[in-house]
């Protein structure tokens, strides 16, 4: 089975905001999906986390490399693409958009032996795996109403972050924890998200640690992104004296920063996005890498529907993947695909067990959110 083509889809219209200093509107296209067509008529779906007009810029660069190539090898066919696109620089849209690549090759390899993509991975320790609602931080009482409607859908897990938190002073930070826990009560898993690779990010370790004090404080699970992403120093000594676990990596790209800052001790939990940081393969690297270093992988998921089909396979694949990041609020998550998601009474998402990715994509819905006119997304 040879790839003969490969299309990308930007999504635009309905993008959500991001948390960021310079916020998302909601026609910027900040996710793309792709499509590997193949010689057997087999077409596989990935997602990337960058803008349509790099991914199609990149799509140029990578043409000569993957047509013709096997589509029944992912691992070494976006090898082939890393090795040769390295003089292009580790990293950036050309490596987001391998990720792309590697997913739906990955999404063809289990539809043509007709496997779920965590059995091709080594096989599935879960069949359903808990979400926890992804959540801009926010004044008190929006943010209470908005758990409480989350808590009511089924959700038992959350995280808020990102918005004014970390930007407006230590007690409006502690008033948005305190108005979470109280919402979602003494029982529900909560995590934080700083957001510190915001541009401009102003804090250091000193706030880092105060506030993981504070968090401590409220039951959190985890402090996500305490640091500038460069930090690596600091995240060690946090990591060492945070009376809490600390979260990271989400904008790191290919196996090997990872394995560096695994290695230096930098993370208790380490956050892959398998749209950017190199697709399946190697996410599946740095899961192994985080086993050895005696860290847990739980992916990054603020992307699309596909993203998170890849993040339950994934789960299934790592006995210690026991949760999954679920944006809410968007459409890219919650419209695309013909079978919406559904929590069980638990508030549990399963585990496609349908060949390749599980889920199909509504081209209705894809051509609605779409950059361009396309027959071709189904």
């Amino acid at each position: 089975m040879l790839i003969t083509e490969v299309k990308a889809t930007g999504l635009s219209g309905a993008t959500p905001k991001g948390g960021w200093s310079h916020e998302l509107r909601p026609s910027d296209v900040a996710h793309t999906l792709i499509e590997v067509f193949t010689d057997e008529g087999l077409v596989g779906v990935g997602s990337v986390f960058t803008t349509d007009a790099l991914v199609r810029g990149a799509l140029k660069v990578l043409e000569p490399l993957y047509r013709r190539e096997n589509a029944l090898e992912p691992q070494r066919v976006t090898e082939k693409l890393h090795q040769n696109s390295f003089w292009l620089g580790r990293g950036g849209a050309i490596t987001h958009t391998i990720s792309g690549i590697d997913i739906a090759l990955w999404d063809l390899l289990g539809q043509a032996t007709a496997q779920p993509v965590g059995r091709l991975l080594g096989g599935r320790y879960r069949d359903r795996v808990r979400p926890y609602a992804s959540v801009l931080a926010q004044d008190a009482e929006p943010l209470v109403e908005h758990l409480l409607e989350l808590k009511k859908a089924g959700f038992r897990a959350f995280k808020v972050g990102w918005g004014p938190f970390g930007r407006h002073g230590e007690s409006i930070d502690e008033t948005i924890v305190a108005a979470a826990r109280d919402a979602i009560g003494p029982d529900a898993a909560l995590m934080v998200d700083a957001g510190a690779s915001d541009a401009f990010w102003e804090h250091g370790y000193k706030w880092a640690l105060r506030t993981a004090r504070m968090l401590d404080d409220y039951a959190v699970k985890w402090f996500e992104e305490p640091l500038h992403p460069d930090a690596l120093d600091d995240y060690v000594a946090l990591r060492r004296t945070a009376p809490i676990h600390i979260a990271g990596g989400e904008v790191f790209t290919r196996r090997q920063p990872f394995e560096q800052w695994l290695a230096a001790g930098a993370f208790d939990i380490v956050q892959p996005d398998v749209t950017k940081a190199g697709g399946i393969s190697e996410v599946l690297r740095i899961s192994w890498a985080a086993q050895r270093c005696g860290a847990r992988m739980v992916p990054h998921g603020w992307n699309t529907a596909i993203g998170l089909a890849v993040d339950l396979q994934l789960s299934s694949a790592f006995p210690d993947t026991d949760m999954v990041e679920y944006m809410t609020g968007s459409a890219y998550i919650d419209d695309l695909v013909v079978d919406a998601w559904q929590l069980d009474e638990e508030g549990y998402l399963p585990i496609p067990s349908s060949p390749g990715l599980g889920v199909r994509l509504d081209p209705d819905a894809v051509k609605s959110h779409s950059t361009q006119s396309s027959d071709r997304l189904s």
